[in-house]
């Protein structure tokens, strides 16, 4: 016969254990709370090299202004979507980011263009979220699991994970394939900080070999929201076709334990294909049943 005092612990484990597999309401609060129409100021600037000889690069500072959103809500997920915004009519398709809760399941940037499956046990992810980060393309980019963490007045959720080369550098940088990144993203009352401490390693089979270190600050402040006007008009009239992208996508991800992509299939790039389909499919009643098949070819022309 089970004692008042055991009866009791056993309760409140019980108890504990269900608040930990059900998402806090200050972490969906604070992956909101990074939404908004904001001014955003974008800062890097390399640091630390191992190799006294090297040549540190140029800081690279940028601005625009930047258009997040909550695209799609469920039970442990959040689809947070990013448009550029420059003025009244142009609109450029950023990077998207899911957010989602004690996932097990995660693909791990090796080099190259190639992704692994990880798989992780319920324990190892208790009470984290995974942001999931895709191209503007919406092929796959990094994901890392951490817990965010609200104390001492603060909000942040902080995770160290291996990507691919950041866009700034890919097309103009080759002494380096791997950047490891420690992402940090810190709510403000005005906006929130994608801090960023990153190295720059070289992957071979001989190993990882630091090349150099930077720090990145990105600051997104809130604005007036007229000034993505027409992000939200733009969307409202693309959502449709790229909503179909990322559900063909997640569908060609779910059953592959090992992702390559091609950089170029005859002299076309995936995303220009994706961007000229898109037109091609919005030119008239839009047909979700006809397009899906073409975006699913397009993209299975890109995997290896």
């Amino acid at each position: 016969m089970k004692t008042p005092f055991l009866t009791t612990c056993l309760t409140a484990i019980s108890v504990l254990a269900l608040a930990q597999t059900t998402p806090k309401p200050a972490d969906v609060a604070a992956i909101k709370a990074q939404c908004g129409c904001h001014d955003v100021d974008f800062v890097y600037a390399e640091t630390f090299a191992p190799d006294k000889a090297y040549q540190f690069k140029d800081r690279y500072q940028a601005k625009g202004t930047e258009l997040v959103f909550v695209d799609e809500e469920r039970p442990g997920k959040l689809v947070i979507q990013h448009l550029l915004v420059m003025g009244d009519s142009l609109v450029i398709k950023h990077w998207r980011e899911d957010w989602l809760f004690e996932n097990t399941s995660l693909l791990a940037f090796d080099q190259n263009a190639t992704w692994k499956r990880v798989k992780k046990s319920p324990a190892d992810v208790r009470g984290q979220w995974t942001q999931q980060v895709f191209e503007v393309d919406d092929s796959p980019r990094y994901e890392a699991s951490a817990t965010w963490i609200h104390a001492d007045g603060k909000t942040y959720w902080e995770s160290t994970v291996d990507a691919p080369l950041p866009r700034r550098e890919y097309t103009k940088r080759h002494d380096y394939n791997v950047m490891r990144r420690t992402n940090r993203h810190r709510i403000m009352p005005d906006g929130y900080v994608h801090e960023q401490d990153n190295d720059k390693i070289m992957r071979s089979e001989a190993g990882d070999q630091l090349l150099a270190s930077e720090k990145g600050l990105n600051t997104y402040r809130r604005t007036d929201e007229k000034k993505c006007q027409a992000g939200k008009v733009w969307w409202a009239k693309h959502r449709a076709y790229w909503v179909d992208v990322r559900t063909v996508w997640n569908e060609v991800l779910a059953t592959r334990s090992d992702v390559a992509l091609r950089g170029q299939v005859k002299g076309m790039v995936l995303g220009r294909e994706l961007e000229d389909l898109g037109k091609t499919a919005l030119a008239s009643t839009y047909d979700s049943k006809t397009t899906r098949p073409l975006i699913r070819q397009t993209i299975e022309k890109y995997l290896k």
